[in-house]
């Protein structure tokens, strides 16, 4: 199994753990609603998955004729995925492994002309741990912790800024952007998100719509993205939207790589046009060896490990464990990904 596929992970009793953060899906029409029925783990029925579908409710089979939803748990892996639903034209609902379907992009167009199956993703799922990785992130650089652990001598120059005060910028409004912003709020910051549409997000100073995203980035401070990827958000910040940022801005990936024009985010770093750089995904991914943003010490670069699988199996399961209930027609989905918009 890749490491980009959800994983049985021990983990240590007594803690918290993650949560999901939901958002509400739309209402069904009956006929995107699937039949309900037996359902499938695969390419490997890993026993945590397994579990989750039982507690929904679930008969858990193997894929075939019975099958009505299916669990798929490799990303790597759309054109098993494709096969396996040509095969088993009963499968009504399929639950896909990670809260971005852009891998997918391909077998969910090509079956987007009907109502099933219905496209269940981790939308939501994984928004905590990411957060807490861009919250991580985005101290670090403000802090200068890069130069710092890279010092090999006392440094005389004071450098750092604090978070407390500071306008941000968020964009994307789903689970990423709503936990994160729960993190921020003893900080006091100024928080923008940008989004689709001007529909006020609860806590925020205020929300844009993506059209006036240029309007709002020459007096941030920070600026996260947190968005899907999709055709409208492909190559999002280019060039000159990057220069519109302040030299004093730290700017934050942990959407998708696709976002960025990795190439204006090498030369704006090293022109100094930004405080810091974060990312966790990139274009290409991962990073050939000896990248530029490697060695600059403005920069950290993460490996698309905001979520580890220790912390995303759990959470996988309990949306597992929910939809199956959905499913068997206890309660609504979650995650329901729009084929048109692509998440």
């Amino acid at each position: 199994m890749t490491s980009r596929d959800p994983v049985d992970p021990s983990t240590p009793g007594g803690a918290r753990g993650h949560r999901a953060v939901v958002t509400p899906g739309p209402a069904l029409t009956p006929e995107r609603r699937p039949t309900p029925g037996a359902v499938s783990v695969a390419p490997r029925p890993t026993p945590v998955f397994v579990d989750a579908v039982r507690a929904g409710g679930g008969e858990v089979v193997p894929l075939g004729p019975e099958t009505r939803g299916l669990i798929w748990l490799s990303y790597r892996d759309p054109r098993g995925l494709a096969d396996a639903l040509d095969t088993h034209p009963g499968i009504e609902w399929v639950q896909l492994p990670y809260a971005g379907v852009d891998a997918f992009a391909e077998v969910i167009a090509a079956r987007s002309a009907r109502p099933l199956p219905l496209w269940t993703s981790a939308k939501g799922a994984f928004a905590e741990p990411v957060a807490e990785h861009a919250l991580t992130l985005v101290l670090s650089l403000l802090r200068v912790v890069p130069q710092r652990v890279r010092a090999t001598a006392w440094a005389t120059e004071q450098q750092g800024r604090s978070l407390y005060g500071r306008s941000f910028v968020i964009v994307g409004a789903g689970g990423i952007a709503l936990e994160l912003i729960r993190l921020l709020a003893p900080f006091d910051v100024r928080v923008t998100v940008v989004r689709r549409s001007s529909a006020p997000v609860p806590g925020v100073h205020r929300t844009v719509s993506v059209d006036r995203l240029d309007d709002v980035l020459p007096d941030a401070d920070v600026v996260v993205l947190a968005a899907a990827a999709t055709p409208g958000t492909a190559l999002l910040f280019d060039e000159r939207r990057l220069a519109l940022l302040p030299s004093t801005a730290v700017f934050v990936n942990v959407a998708r790589g696709s976002l960025v024009d990795t190439d204006a985010l090498v030369a704006a770093v090293g022109a100094g046009r930004l405080l810091g750089v974060g990312v966790d995904v990139t274009t290409p991914e991962p990073l050939p060896d000896g990248h530029p943003l490697f060695s600059d010490p403005r920069v950290i670069v993460t490996p698309h490990q905001a979520d580890t699988p220790e912390m995303t199996a759990p959470l996988l399961a309990e949306r597992i464990r929910h939809n199956v209930a959905a499913l068997l027609g206890d309660g609504d989905f979650v995650g329901v990904v729009d084929p048109t918009d692509g998440y």
